[in-house]
This record gives structure tokens, sequence and C-alpha cells, in this order.
């Protein structure tokens, strides 16, 4: 119970932290730099301009992203995992709440600076967050539906919606902001892809002397299972046995170390992998 506790307090502190960076981020970078981030985020601040060019009026962000975000939460409450999306409403909340509360803060006039660290810390900030099992809201719903619960690889799908929120933000308050925010989103992706690996794949070609050990080490670790193929040296002729398995990139830091401790001469290729089609076992949600 204290455990649990101790766990849940930790997950908490994390998520209002990414929720603070993520909001500092909105009033420095973005809105000074004039940018627009993917999803939901995206969406709330094209509203917040629009009220405030055509129509004068200043509209707080909180009430305009919750809205967004009604339709992802019930499927994150529906479909992901209960806790998972209740520390997902925690992120949303607090982030509209420090994005209202924070005063906007220009650090830089150069829009190209503003757009590579406003990308970093963006991408910073949701990392952090997935880490402990929560996510900013929004499109990340979607996506984390369609990837665990449909075998769909959402990316195309969200790609395709931030170019709509570019296009209309490109249409309404001109095509260099809409131009930079494409460097940022793409920073933003990439720094995501180097810190959270849940849902990349990595395939494992292991040629070793202690398969069965191997097989075993994959399973306890990564919760998969192997295929054992028979194998032949080019050089001395020897019989040799291949493990091929299939895993998430984030088990390879513990599972290649663990196969190498099994066997030192084993001869590990770990290969990148685009997509996988069967069963792969994703750790559910809570």
């Amino acid at each position: 119970m204290k455990i649990e506790l101790r766990r849940g307090g930790i997950r908490l502190i994390v998520v209002l932290f990414a929720a603070f960076l993520m909001a500092l981020n909105i009033q420095t970078f973005v809105n000074a730099g004039g940018l627009y981030p993917g999803g939901a985020q995206g969406i709330t601040i094209i509203i917040q301009r629009i009220a405030l060019k055509y129509f004068n009026t200043r509209i707080p962000y909180t009430p305009i992203n919750v809205i967004l975000n009604i339709i992802p939460i019930y499927i994150g409450f529906r479909y992901i995992g209960k806790k998972f999306t209740l520390y997902s409403m925690i992120m949303v909340l607090s982030n509209g709440f420090f994005v209202d509360m924070i005063p906007s803060h220009v650090i830089t006039n150069d829009p190209l600076l503003i757009a590579i660290f406003g990308g970093l810390l963006s991408g910073v900030a949701l990392s952090i967050c997935l880490m402990v099992d929560a996510t900013s809201g929004g499109t990340d719903f979607i996506s984390i539906f369609l990837s665990q619960q449909k075998g769909i690889d959402a990316f195309p799908i969200i790609l395709a919606g931030n170019c709509v929120i570019l296009t209309v933000a490109g249409f309404l308050f001109g095509w260099d902001k809409a131009l930079y925010s494409i460097i940022f989103q793409y920073v933003a992706t990439q720094v995501l892809h180097m810190m959270y690996r849940t849902y990349q794949q990595q395939t494992l070609f292991i040629i070793t002397d202690k398969p069965a050990e191997v097989c075993e080490t994959i399973y306890k670790i990564a919760n998969h299972g192997a295929t054992l193929m028979h194998g032949e040296g080019s050089f001395e002729h020897n019989n040799k046995m291949v493990v091929y398995s299939v895993v998430s990139a984030s088990d390879t830091r513990k599972l290649i170390p663990a196969i190498k401790d099994i066997d030192p001469g084993a001869f590990i290729n770990s290969i990148r992998t685009d997509r996988v089609q069967g069963n792969f076992y994703l750790k559910p949600r809570d």
C-alpha cells in the first residue's frame, strides 16, 4: 500500500512538472514566436488568436482545451485505462492552469531559435509525461488507442491533422509562422523518438551457444517469445543457433546486457523495425 502511494505521489509530481514545463514553453517560445503546436494545443491557440484578432476578445486557454479533450478523455476511460486517463486529465487541467497563470515572456526574437528550442522543450515535456504513463491529451489519446487497440500506425493520421492545423494557421495569420511551426513540430517529434521508445520495436538476431537461456531471458525481461533457427558459419562451418525476436525498443537497454551476461560470445544484431503485423505484446495501461 505504501509503495503504491509513493509511486502515485511521484507520478503526480512528474505530471505536474511536465505540465508546468509545457505551459512555460507555450508562454515563452510558442506565443512569443507565433508558433502552432500540433493537436488540441494547436487548435486551442488558433481559436485564441482568432478571437483576439477578429473579435478583439481574449479567451482563457483552459476552457477551450478542456472542451477539445472531452472526446479523447472518453476514449481513454473507455478503451485505454482509468488511472492513465486520470493522470492525463490532471496534466490537461494543470497545464491549462499554468498557461493562464504564467505571463507571456519573450526570450529571443529570432524565429529559428524559437522554433528549435521551443520544439526541444515541447519534446522533453511530452516525453517526461509519457514516461509516467500520462499524456498531454488530445491526439495522444487517439494515437495510443489506434496503436494499442487497433494495431494501426497513427502517425500518418496525426501528421495529416497537424498539416490541416498549419494550413488554417497559414491562411489566417501568415505562412512564415506556419512554416517555422513545421520546424518546431519536427524537433519536438525527434526529441520524443529519442527519449520515449515504448511504441518503437527492435528486431534482434542473436547467434549464441546458449539459445534456451537467451529465450528465457527475452521472455522474462520483454515478455516476448522468440524463434530458433539453425545456422552454419561460413568460415568454420560450425553449427550455430540463431534466436530471432521482436521486442519493444525500450526493453533492449536491459535485454542486450543481460544476453551478454549469459553468453559473452553472443553476436547480437539489433535492427529498427518499422512495422509489426500480428500479435505483439504491449504492456496495458492502468
